[in-house]
């Protein structure tokens, strides 16, 4: 059985550009970290619900939920736009909160970026070439920190999979309280699944409409094959004014709030 945890509609955004603001204290990690400034994308109220929802929900998980690791089945069902929302409701509630890009082939995490360069990026440290402080960024969303995939590498399962992915999710544990992990999709590669192991728990993002039953139950085994707990599902891009069932009864309930 895979249980929908939440339903997320459609995410609309309405970007608006915000002045960095610097952090008062500076500590010395934070010396080495690259700055950056994040765009300010205004949700609509109906999202701003279901991602605090969605962050309750993790919460609820129990307490050794901390790592959370994010795919989907298929490319372009928002998993990446999830793991970042998802980050960014733990940082608005006060968490401190590392979301890492580990989606190596193909990562989209960059179009949130406005400002300050990215020079290094989770393929630096995997490969030893930098340290865990040098590939992090730090944002101008408080108490939120980000780790870019960088480069596409010609070998991404095998360095996801390597110890030094582990080393890095068992330092990041020390020093936030919330990681997320966005991965790539699992029905299209096993780096999803190699990078979900050594997770506390991993949600799977599913477009509404978009992808069969008998597909996902496919990719649920293969995160069962792995011994990846799985947290639930989040049903994305609910159209809450449709006519299917979702769509119906949560459009009813919650369609004339906030507006």
């Amino acid at each position: 059985m895979l249980y929908i945890i939440m339903l997320m509609p459609e995410i609309i955004m309405y970007t608006k550009i915000i002045m960095y603001k610097p952090h008062s204290s500076i500590s010395k990690k934070e010396q080495t970290m690259q700055e950056i400034e994040l765009k300010k994308e205004e949700l609509d109220f109906h999202v701003r619900e279901a991602f605090k929802t969605l962050r309750s929900n993790i919460e609820f998980s129990g307490e050794d939920v901390r790592v959370v690791a994010v795919t989907s089945c298929t490319p372009n069902e928002g998993k990446s736009s999830v793991s970042y929302h998802m980050a960014r409701a733990f940082a608005e509630n006060g968490d401190k909160v590392l979301l890492v890009d580990a989606d190596l082939r193909k990562s989209v995490m960059r179009t949130h970026h406005r400002k300050g360069k990215v020079r290094l990026g989770l393929i630096h440290y995997l490969v030893g070439k930098n340290t865990f402080e040098e590939v992090c960024c730090r944002t101008d969303v408080a108490n939120m920190d980000m780790i870019f995939a960088g480069p596409v590498p010609p070998n991404p399962s095998e360095l996801l999979g390597n110890k030094k992915f582990k080393e890095m999710i068992i330092k990041a544990r020390k020093e936030y309280q919330y990681v997320i992990v966005d991965t790539p999709p699992i029905g299209s590669v096993i780096d999803g699944a190699v990078a979900a192991k050594v997770c506390d728990g991993t949600l799977i993002v599913i477009a509404s409409g978009d992808v069969s039953y008998r597909f996902v139950q496919k990719v649920k085994e293969q995160l069962n094959k792995a011994d990846c707990r799985i947290l639930g599902c989040v049903l994305n891009k609910v159209d809450l004014r449709g006519k299917g069932y979702y769509g119906k009864y949560y459009g009813r309930y919650y369609g004339s709030y906030g507006e």
